[in-house]
């Protein structure tokens, strides 16, 4: 989604390849950061669009950017364990331990937050969610700025999120004055959410799985907004909770379902929208491919494998919307890590879904 032609740029957009300028990059942008400046920057899940998290001015040129909902709370990044203790109120149970598994990772916690959080970040809420990124330009950048950084996925809201820089570039060109380039991202979807605010909750699935965050503390539930829309006046606890998410233009189709039953449904599908001179493509994995012989498909990963479908989704979605005006995506079963990707795809659909009887 480039810049409208009518819209003035507010910047003339610099990209910096960190591989080949990581020093003067990082500096760059940390100076950025302390001037008040938004600044794109690479992750381990996406690139992130980020801000000096203690200044809610500077917070606000986030939401203006990505023309992003005000009561849609932010991330705080952070580059060292410690630094949560400015951020949040206390540290509560089950967080220490949560902070030395998986940290640094994909990994976000919200807690009560402290005085210091403005509540540009939290969207008004009490509480407050922070990680610590893998990714080591992205905890430079955090360290060299000296300040917790607040960053949603830098992409226009409701897009796909991006997962390279020239994505950044597609939607952010003249909106933002910077772009680190640190090649592709290593999962390709947002950091697993997980609040200590009560029973640990996970409110928005990721690379760290349900099953590894219960292995280390016993019982975590799941949202039911994750799999399903968020009800009427249900206020948003986490990024990625209560809007339409990861959309290209074209409509997306979730047909879930047993493999061979969904490839037949898509087939038909495809057939009938084909007839009607719509442009379509499908969202294939490497097991069903041989069903699509002679239609336009996309093979995004191993359905038994779906950290492979997670880093491909993101990317797919944006070439595919070059080329096509609907999108067939199969389903898959929602656990482990096909509960991220689902949770994505549901979203991407605006929860339209056909069960494949």
């Amino acid at each position: 989604m480039r810049r409208d032609e009518n819209e003035t740029p507010a910047y003339q957009t610099q990209v910096i390849n960190v591989e080949r300028q990581s020093e003067a990059g990082t500096i760059q942008a940390a100076k950025l950061i302390q001037n008040g400046e938004i600044v794109a920057f690479p992750t381990e899940t996406v690139y992130g669009l980020g801000a000096n998290g203690l200044s809610g001015e500077a917070v606000a040129k986030i939401f203006a950017a990505k023309g992003r909902p005000a009561d849609n709370p932010l991330i705080e990044h952070v580059a060292k364990k410690s630094d949560v203790r400015r951020l949040w109120m206390r540290t509560p149970k089950f967080a220490q331990i949560l902070m030395d598994t998986f940290w640094p990772g994909p990994l976000t916690l919200i807690a009560q937050k402290s005085e210091c959080v403005p509540d540009e970040v939290t969207a008004g809420l009490n509480t407050v969610a922070v990680r610590m990124p893998l990714n080591k330009t992205a905890r430079a950048l955090i360290s060299k700025a000296g300040v917790p950084i607040a960053a949603p996925s830098a992409n226009r809201s409701g897009r796909p999120s991006p997962t390279t820089a020239q994505h950044v570039l597609d939607d952010m060109d003249g909106r933002i004055p910077l772009i680190l380039d640190g090649g592709p991202c290593k999962y390709g979807v947002e950091s697993t959410v997980l609040t200590l605010v009560g029973a640990p909750t996970i409110l928005r699935p990721g690379a760290i799985t349900r099953e590894m965050l219960e292995a280390v503390i016993g019982e975590v539930r799941v949202a039911n907004s994750i799999l399903h829309p968020m009800k009427d006046g249900e206020i948003a606890a986490s990024p990625g909770m209560k809007y339409k998410h990861y959309a290209p233009n074209a409509e997306v189709v979730v047909v879930n379902g047993e493999p061979e039953n969904v490839a037949r449904v898509i087939n038909a599908l495809y057939r009938q929208a084909e007839a009607e001179g719509v442009e379509c493509e499908i969202a294939a994995t490497e097991q069903t491919r041989h069903f699509y012989n002679g239609m336009q498909y996309t093979v995004l990963g191993d359905r038994n494998e779906p950290g492979t479908l997670c880093a491909n989704l993101f990317t797919a979605l944006r070439e595919m919307d070059k080329r096509a005006e609907r999108i067939y995506a199969e389903g898959i079963p929602a656990d482990q890590e096909g509960l991220a990707y689902m949770n994505r795809l549901l979203r991407a659909a605006g929860f339209k879904m056909i069960e494949a009887e």
